[in-house]
């Protein structure tokens, strides 16, 4: 069974830094792509970030309002992948979900999100 499991919210000040994991299990780590969402009260899920182990063009991709404060990364040791966080601002406040597209040769923009965790909640206060 899959299961993708959250962690590293909290609350943070503007300008602050979170280190979010997204802890994998039920599959292995050769062929898959892991993105990270997030769903602000009554706004819609927008996506975060990518990583993805069967790109050809570097497996990372950013939202643009994510580029250069936030850093995908994986450990394939761990099952594990990271979304570090830099320079946080009132409007990166959301749950934060990761998710997993296991169908292969991830394409960006048309990931199959089949594998959702619970999501961890990030406050960001000024």
């Amino acid at each position: 069974e899959v299961q993708l499991a959250e962690s590293g919210g909290g609350l943070v000040q503007a300008g602050g830094s979170l280190r979010l994991s997204c802890a994998a299990s039920g599959f292995t780590f050769d062929d898959y792509a892991i993105g990270w969402f997030r769903q602000a009260p009554g706004k819609e899920r927008e996506g975060v970030s990518v990583i993805s182990s069967s790109s050809s063009d570097g497996g990372t991709y950013y939202a643009d309002s994510d580029k250069g404060r936030f850093t995908i990364s994986s450990d394939n040791a761990k099952n594990t992948v990271y979304l570090q966080m830099n320079d946080l601002k009132l409007e990166d406040t959301a749950v934060y979900y990761c998710a997993a597209d296991l169908a292969g040769a991830y394409v960006y923009g048309h990931g199959i999100w089949d594998y959702w965790g619970q999501g961890t909640q990030v406050t960001v206060s000024s």
